[in-house]
């Protein structure tokens, strides 16, 4: 008899090994089969039912899965992120949408056995905006789900089709069978703003001017950001990315008007992340040598998501404003990294 588990792929990463705790601790959730390129860390593999070193893109990997276990919710984490995509656009494109495309077939392959809906959990981005210049950009209030759509990015492009991909795959798959019944998917997708860890170190992400700051002022380095100090975008701490997809996962389908939901926390201007960085780390020394390249990307983004829709469908409401995100997750968990022990 097959077992019933949950499946998370890209689950090495920080939002995965979140959800993977969060999970475990709920007695109500099926057991946990992981899926990514590397190695599960050893901390979270007493946690998840077995770990999987696979690729997205492996076919006869999946059609394993599917024979092996009944799966009721995908949490579709695996992908080819913002500045590797732009290096690599083809490679991105396989990863971020083929994957994609693999997942929910095995995702509608799972529930037409079951006659059962099959949930796909799906984290999207702020990178599927596109604002056409800095003054439109100023003069726009938060910016809703369905304007301005026009990435000018491949993750961009890749995040945004994927979308519409989960909406196909939930309201019209296969739509022209004569025998056409709905395939029972329940994508969900979420739109997060740039992240900020205080665990994970930046890995050179568009929006990781951020991160990077704090990391260097707090290591005693000089950092040079690569974008203005008039630069603004939304962002979000990671424990209310990782309650974000929680919740949306947790609502009620009936309770859902759309597919794709944005969430937001704050938005603060690169000037006003040194000036917080500056208030915990007296002696951090900031300069601003933009990149034309990533800087060109980053005005592209709205200053400002409107996430009133999650906040009326499905509650949501971040743990962290500016001042809890400095004074209560980042500031001490990142000058415990770098106290000598």
């Amino acid at each position: 008899m097959k077992k019933t588990v949950i499946l998370i792929t890209g689950a090495d990463g920080e939002v995965g090994h979140g959800l993977i705790e969060a999970l475990y601790d709920d007695p109500t959730a099926p057991p946990i089969i992981t899926l990514d390129m590397r190695r599960l860390s050893d901390a979270m593999l007493p946690y998840v039912e077995k770990h999987i070193v696979g690729n997205i893109l492996d076919t006869t990997l999946l059609a394993s899965l599917n024979a092996d276990y009944n799966i009721t919710t995908v949490y579709h984490l695996a992908a080819l992120l913002s500045t590797r995509a732009e290096q690599h656009p083809e490679a991105a494109h396989q990863v971020n949408v083929q994957g994609t495309v693999n997942l929910l077939y095995l995702a509608a392959e799972q529930a037409a056995a079951r006659c059962e809906r099959v949930k796909f959990l799906y984290p999207s981005s702020i990178a599927v905006y596109g604002l056409p210049d800095l003054a439109t950009k100023a003069r726009l209030g938060p910016v809703h789900e369905d304007v301005y759509l026009n990435p000018v990015t491949m993750y961009g492009a890749n995040k945004l089709y994927c979308e519409h991909l989960g909406r196909y795959y939930t309201h019209h798959y296969r739509q022209l069978d004569i025998d056409h019944l709905p395939a029972n998917i329940d994508f969900r997708g979420l739109r997060y703003p740039g992240l900020i860890s205080a665990l994970t170190l930046p890995s050179g992400g568009t929006s990781d001017y951020g991160p990077e700051m704090l990391h260097a002022a707090a290591a005693g380095r000089h950092y040079a950001a690569f974008v203005r100090e008039d630069t603004t975008i939304p962002f979000m701490v990671m424990p209310d990315a990782i309650k974000a997809l929680l919740a949306l996962d947790a609502a009620p389908r009936a309770a859902l008007t759309r597919n794709t939901y944005n969430v937001t926390s704050f938005s603060l201007s690169a000037a006003e992340i040194a000036e917080q960085v500056q208030c915990y780390f007296p002696g951090a020394m900031i300069s601003y040598v933009p990149h034309s390249g990533r800087q060109a990307i980053v005005d592209t983004w709205p200053a400002n998501v409107d996430d009133s829709t999650a906040r009326a469908d499905w509650g949501w409401q971040p743990d962290y404003d500016v001042e809890h995100a400095f004074a209560d997750y980042l500031i001490p968990a990142i000058k415990r990294q770098y106290t000598p022990a």
